[in-house]
């Protein structure tokens, strides 16, 4: 039997009894054998407890016992997020190893209650935000679509991972994109809840004000069942607030479902030649769907950049000062660049930074009284070929690509925005599309994505890398 592509998928077949979440498992386990070594999404993996967790879930199931849609399902878990199967490393010489040691990220704790098979840690970016070096002993991860493509960061192997099959979803973080972006160049979904809708506590933190804990999947359903196990109070995030999420009804009509469209800075001059017919494309299939669009534009669109830079530098350098000093060179080069910045930042900067943010996120607000919807595009292009990107050293000129990339103003606006595949690029690479809500408004984005992902079947596409999967037996 084939195996189920998505997370709502899998859960019906193991309740129907078509497959078992030990052949789940060991069908996941078998593609990261195969792939694996050419994709580098794997830091650790925990097979011989996946069997376990997945052979207890087969037994609950067999008992009536029914923890909900991820009961069974094979995950994997970005490594900046505290497991109790193994070490928390942020992909870094750096990390103490008794960091998280033997406790769970509550969100990962959140996950095994609901009875989600844990498969392993995967890569990311040093501390999330240093960029693959090639100096250092760690993987380089790489693109199912294509391997000689970088497949966006920081969550670059839960992007990668549930693209090539290696688990049915995963998380992520995302500070200035980490969750958006791999799901654009790696073709599935992704979605940042708002700030404060998920405790990010036991993650190895890049930016206190900035970083969300979300789901990276194949579908908007799928991310919509991850948030509602995941969201809700928890004391030990002081930011995280008493919002639960509970499941909405994601076949709801878009009929007379009010989306503001943006163009304006997100269609750059040399953007791949493809986005804009896919765009077109997208905004023809909700408009059949009953919405009706309007061209809007974000308010403070430039200040929320700088804004997001600053603020990331700052927090990001407050945190790692002492290893700066002390450690350098255990460092990716990249990442003590990028945190060394942090430095320069006064505290008048870092405080009309936060000032500015208040006045945009009043002003975005103000435009959801008009809108139920925005949508945009991810980025401007396809996964860029490393070799293209990369200085002498093999570090990834990031600054370079954020000119392609759109999710920085909504890290700094703290609003809920899923990403969805919206077509390919003329080299058979993925290109995505953005749904923005107002905060705390999943439910719209979710309900929105879902109906596009109803009439579309870009989010079910497999890299040719991965298509032989096939379920292995008990």
């Amino acid at each position: 039997m084939e195996t189920p592509l998505t997370v709502t998928e899998a859960a019906a077949a193991l309740r129907a009894g078509a497959v078992t979440s030990t052949e789940l498992t060991r069908a996941a386990i078998a593609q990261a054998d195969r792939l694996d070594g050419e994709l580098g999404t794997y830091l650790t993996r925990f097979d011989e407890t996946a069997l376990a967790a997945a052979e207890r879930a087969d037994r609950e199931l067999a008992d009536g016992i029914d923890r909900g849609p991820l009961h069974g399902i094979p995950f994997g878990v970005k490594d900046i997020l505290a497991a109790s199967e193994g070490p928390t490393t942020a992909q870094s010489l750096v990390l103490a190893l008794e960091w998280g040691a033997g406790k769970d990220a509550p969100v990962v704790s959140r996950l095994k209650a609901a009875g989600a098979v844990i498969t392993g840690k995967v890569t990311t970016m040093e501390f999330a935000c240093g960029m693959p070096d090639p100096n250092k002993p760690f993987p380089i991860p790489r693109n199912p679509w294509d391997t000689a493509t970088w497949p966006g960061g920081s969550s670059s192997g839960t992007g990668s991972g549930v693209a090539a099959g290696m688990f049915f979803a995963g998380l992520g973080t995302d500070t200035a994109g980490s969750i958006r972006i791999p799901s654009a160049f790696c073709g599935v979904t992704g979605l940042m809840p708002t700030f404060g809708r998920v405790p990010k506590s036991g993650c190895a933190p890049l930016g206190y004000s900035l970083d969300h804990v979300g789901p990276l999947a194949r579908s908007a359903r799928d991310c919509a069942a991850i948030l509602e196990i995941i969201a809700g109070h928890h004391p030990s995030d002081p930011d995280c607030v008493d919002q639960p999420f509970t499941m909405p009804d994601l076949d709801a009509s878009l009929e007379g479902v009010r989306i503001g469209v943006v163009r304006e800075h997100h269609f750059p001059a040399d953007a791949d030649p493809a986005l804009a017919p896919a765009f077109d494309g997208a905004l023809a299939a909700l408009t059949g769907l009953g919405a009706t669009l309007t061209e809007i534009s974000l308010p403070y669109w430039s200040e929320m950049l700088v804004a997001n830079i600053v603020t990331m530098a700052s927090e990001a350098f407050a945190y790692h000062r002492n290893d700066l000093v002390g450690r350098w060179e255990d460092y990716f080069s990249a990442t003590r660049l990028m945190l060394a910045r942090g430095a320069l930042v006064s505290g008048a900067d870092y405080v009309q930074a936060q000032r500015v943010r208040r006045v945009a996120q009043d002003a975005v607000a103000r435009l959801f009284d008009d809108v139920d919807v925005i949508v945009c595009p991810t980025t401007a292009m396809g996964a860029p070929r490393y070799e293209d990107v990369t200085d002498a050293d093999g570090n990834i000129n990031i600054e370079g690509l954020f000119q392609y990339i759109f999710t920085q103003y909504w890290d700094c606006i703290g609003n809920p925005v899923l990403a969805a595949p919206m077509g390919f690029t003329a080299s058979g690479l993925p290109l995505s599309i953005q749904f923005a809500g107002p905060a705390f408004g999943e439910a719209a984005i979710l309900a929105a994505g879902n109906a596009f992902q109803q009439v579309t079947d870009w989010h079910r596409r497999v890299p040719e890398l991965a298509a032989a999967l096939t379920t292995a037996t008990a």
